[in-house]
């Protein structure tokens, strides 16, 4: 394994780690506001629907910076992020004059999600709790040996 291969996906966690967990922990600490943000987008069940946000962020980011069941906190990041994209940042739907830095937010969704589907397919990597729990676990010797 070169270098590249053994440091970069802890520094891609890292990087994607940096987008969700603060995100997550500021609608904790601003959870009326938040709150209140989520119905006047229409959303179903604001504070519900806030408190699940705020779990898969935090939760699944926290998870992913760790490398603890990395593909499936990826996998959930993935769907929370790709849902968003469609779900608020709709620029297609917009006048004109807001459709700009819509676009540009569900550009980078999309490209968060792309790499988010890096982690479903590779795993964490080297450095991560689910390379050590693969190294540790017993191998299985075929019968009769």
């Amino acid at each position: 394994m070169d270098a590249l291969q053994k440091y970069l996906p802890l520094l891609g966690r890292i990087c994607i780690a940096w987008l969700f967990v603060p995100a997550g922990w500021g609608k904790l600490v601003g959870f009326s506001g938040t709150v209140g943000y989520a119905a006047s987008a229409g959303l179903p069940f604001p504070p519900v629907m806030v408190v699940i946000a705020i779990a898969i962020e935090l939760v699944a980011g926290l998870a992913l910076l760790a490398g603890y069941q990395a593909r499936w906190a990826a996998a959930l990041l993935a769907l929370f992020t790709i849902v968003a994209a469609f779900g608020f940042h709709n620029y297609w739907t917009m006048p004109p004059e807001k459709q700009g830095m819509q676009k540009i937010n569900f550009d980078k969704n999309v490209a968060i999600f792309g790499g988010l589907l890096f982690v479903v397919a590779f795993g964490a990597g080297r450095f991560s709790i689910d390379e050590r729990r693969h190294a540790a676990a017993p191998r299985s010797v075929p019968a009769g040996r």
